[in-house]
């Protein structure tokens, strides 16, 4: 007897993976927001800001949920922390800060975190990158 070979069916699209993405977006744009404003009173800019960078903020965690696993563990480990570094200098930034401070703040939290996913992705998965089976 011949096996029948299955139709690939395409899975439809699914709202699981943005929950996570959208809170940390929200919050992120509320906290920009706050900090652009110093004290003062709020403004239709502060909140755009906030807006903005909430959304940018979540489309790259989305993006690289959702797509990091077809980079190699080095650079989807770089990508994380280029994120990172940039969300929190730039957080930095509208405090005030040179932006000398700031850029080093960046780069202090990016290198920690690339090296911090670094680890986590190495421990976690064989040498192809497929999910360590225990």
């Amino acid at each position: 007897m011949a096996a029948h070979a299955a139709i690939p069916v395409r899975k439809p699209f699914s709202t699981h993976g943005l929950a996570t993405p959208t809170i940390i977006g929200v919050l992120y744009g509320l906290y920009a927001a706050t900090v652009a404003r110093q004290g003062g009173p709020t403004t239709l800019g502060q909140l755009w800001l906030g807006l903005i960078s909430a959304v940018v903020l979540a489309g790259g965690i989305y993006v690289l949920r959702r797509f990091g696993r077809a980079l190699p563990r080095e650079l989807r480990a770089a990508a994380w922390g280029s994120l990172s570094g940039i969300a929190v200098g730039f957080l930095y930034s509208l405090s005030g800060a040179s932006i000398f401070s700031s850029s080093g703040l960046g780069l202090i939290v990016a290198g920690v975190n690339a090296a911090a996913a670094y680890y986590l992705f190495y421990t976690h998965e064989d040498a192809e990158g497929r999910p360590a089976p225990y």
